[in-house]
């Protein structure tokens, strides 16, 4: 018999960040977010669903409006066994506790409670009564300390009122929570009543499934980019009568490198795309001055990402001597290793010179025009700088707080987000996966094949399980 849903009303009095709450824990930026005061007016239900099936449901829930008058008639009241049931039955009809019916409903129908406060304001009277009364309800109850700033002044304060009320108290910042800490808050929630542990282990369980699907999508979508731009070609035909004199010429190949150019960043915006709608994302923005917010064929993209020149040369050996040692098996050994060793040799010069030519252009002479062809990419650093560039850019997706919209950038104080890092993550493999990376390039440059891919595509996965997990520095706030 299936276990009955986990459903969690989201509480708090105005603008305490509940709806913030909602959108980050439910993966759904649509919900309506406003900074301010009373934005949310009655209870809205949003269900996490995973392959078909709702896992987990939290209610977006009014402010309180009249704690006072709730807490007195909870006392006067107290041998009800259902406070919360018994007091909307009796004011369900009452205008002037509209929004607190609506508040204190699904609490009657079973619902557990989240109360979101946000901790960088000072605890005031109306606080501790909304504790008390939310105590008196008897539910199962976390609170959540929701500092938006980086002050802790009166965190302690907090601290103490509702660790006497509730079962657990989690500091939970929603504007900048990461897949990880979203987890360890739902893992916390098993400990506000024992009874719910069964239906709370399904619905994390039921979480980290449609997590791995969705890495294991992304790595799909990483290898197919990596494959698409390293094997992309632009070709365009000009009449000779165009090309007479030097300048047509240089502007035919400009032309050409440009359309090139604008090739492969249209392969890494579609790519870029798909990472985004894989982790639900409609509200999206880059912070000024992120090195994903540059030009991917950019100077400091170049400098910033991609392995150094010492990793390029042992990779570039590796790949060189690869084919290489394809020619000496297609030719019986009659080169008795001459290809593999000259293939060796270009591949580590081309390592240490840095590779600085993107692509060759070929220009074809054809009755009355000129064909100039670009590609593939034969700079043996590009293809580590894309690969960085797309796991940031998943990192960043993984990590991003649906909630994140309604952080209030322009506070002096507000919790900072990382710092841009100066690398990425390819230059921290081992010498070993950097030439099995090489390889599956240069079998993608040849529009070929690669018998370790699937060793690439692991590789990728675990990069982005230790960035969700927090393994690593997740680079995500970029």
């Amino acid at each position: 018999m299936a276990l009955e849903i986990p459903r969690l009303a989201i509480m708090g009095h105005p603008n305490a960040g509940k709806s913030s709450v909602v959108a980050t824990l439910t993966e759904n930026d649509r919900i309506a977010i406003d900074q301010r005061a009373g934005t949310t007016t009655e209870s809205d239900v949003y269900p996490v669903i995973i392959d078909g099936q709702t896992v987990i449901e939290f209610i977006d829930t009014p402010g309180f409006q009249n704690p006072s008058a709730i807490l007195e008639w909870f006392q006067a009241h107290s041998a009800q066994s259902d406070l919360a049931g018994a007091f909307v039955l009796a004011h369900r009809a009452d205008p002037l506790f509209a929004h607190d019916c609506a508040l204190l409903e699904p609490v009657g129908a079973g619902a557990g409670i989240i109360l979101v406060v946000d901790g960088s304001k000072r605890i005031k009277e109306k606080d501790r009564i909304e504790i008390e009364l939310l105590r008196l309800t008897a539910r199962p109850r976390m609170a959540i300390l929701n500092n938006l700033t980086k002050q802790p002044r009166y965190m302690e304060q907090w601290q103490d009122a509702l660790s006497k009320a509730f079962n657990s108290v989690r500091e939970f910042n929603a504007h900048r929570a990461t897949y990880a800490e979203r987890i360890k808050l739902l893992s916390a929630l098993k400990s506000i009543d024992q009874r719910w542990e069964p239906r709370l282990e399904q619905t994390i369980d039921a979480f980290a499934r449609d997590w791995e699907r969705r890495i294991d999508q992304a790595a799909t979508t990483i290898l197919d980019l990596l494959r698409e731009s390293l094997s992309f070609r632009y070709s365009e035909s000009f009449k000779n009568n165009k090309l007479v004199f030097k300048s047509g010429q240089e502007r035919a190949k400009d032309d050409v490198m440009a359309a090139f150019g604008d090739g492969l960043r249209a392969l890494e915006v579609r790519a870029q795309e798909q990472i985004r709608a894989n982790f639900r994302h409609n509200v999206w923005n880059l912070a000024p001055g992120s090195i994903l917010d540059q030009d991917l064929l950019s100077e400091e993209v170049s400098r910033s990402l991609g392995i150094s020149r010492g990793q390029l040369a042992l990779a570039g050996i590796a790949a060189g001597a690869a084919s290489g040692a394809t020619i000496d098996l297609a030719t019986a050994g009659s080169s008795l290793g001459a290809a593999a060793f000259l293939g060796a040799a270009a591949g580590g010069l081309l390592g240490f010179m840095g590779g600085n030519a993107l692509a060759k252009l070929d220009i074809e002479q054809a009755a009355g025009t000129q064909r100039f062809t670009v590609g593939p990419v034969t700079n043996p650093k590009f293809p580590f700088i894309l690969l960085d560039r797309i796991i940031l850019y998943s990192a960043r997706a993984m990590n991003w707080a649906h909630g994140r919209q309604a952080a209030d950038e322009a506070a002096p104080d507000r919790v900072p987000d990382k710092e841009i890092p100066s690398k990425g993550f390819t230059e921290s493999l081992s010498t070993q996966q950097q030439r099995d990376l090489a390889r599956f390039f240069g079998a993608a440059r040849r529009g070929k094949s690669f018998d370790r891919e699937d060793g690439c595509r692991e590789l990728i996965k675990a990069i982005l399980r230790d960035v969700a997990l927090d393994r690593i520095d997740s680079r995500a706030d970029l």
